[in-house]
């Protein structure tokens, strides 16, 4: 950051008062900057015991596969921004469940707020942010073309709890990058 968007004068990088760590301050006007971490709402979305992933047709990662996930919108709860995101990516609707995962990213300042869903009606089809969409069960995954570690980790997590004929609430930090 380098201009103030209330007066639009520079900022410097400094910590105010009673603040503990940096922040962009405006001398002008005294405004204070605070940068947060983006939130990042999706789905695991089953439909007849397989997951729905989506290939990627953008960057970051365009070919791999995800899950239907993306930045939540200002105006909209985790669930509907979960929902939203399916929609999007694999034109399909979901019946949102209850909270999966929540995973922090410190290093990239994202947090993964995942829930479990069901595909209502079980149609799908790419998105305009996907080459294509498919159902999988967890021998089909493909799982060194998982776009993102936390998509990995958390599609782990969903194939072990189904396994032991119980779903959790879980949590994790992620600290290994995404590989070429």
């Amino acid at each position: 950051m380098n201009f103030c968007s209330q007066c639009a004068a520079p900022v410097v990088l400094r910590t105010p008062p009673g603040d503990d760590r940096p922040r962009h301050v405006c001398d002008a006007c005294g405004t204070i900057h605070y940068q947060n971490p983006k939130i990042v709402a999706g789905c695991v979305s089953e439909h007849q015991g397989r997951v729905l992933l989506c290939r990627r047709a953008i960057e970051p990662r365009s070919g791999l596969w995800t899950l239907p996930a993306g930045f939540m919108e200002n105006g909209e709860t985790m669930q509907e921004a979960a929902a939203r995101e399916t929609l999007e990516e694999a034109n399909a609707r979901v019946e949102v469940d209850s909270l999966f995962s929540c995973l922090d990213i410190p290093r990239i300042n994202q947090v993964y707020v995942m829930f479990r869903g069901r595909l209502v009606g079980g149609s799908f089809s790419p998105g305009a942010e996907s080459l294509d969409t498919r159902l999988f069960d967890e021998a089909e995954v493909p799982w060194d073309e998982i776009a993102f570690p936390a998509i990995s980790h958390t599609l782990e997590l969903w194939f072990r709890d189904r396994r032991n004929g119980e779903f959790g609430t879980h949590t994790a930090v992620i600290h290994r990058r995404a590989t070429p």
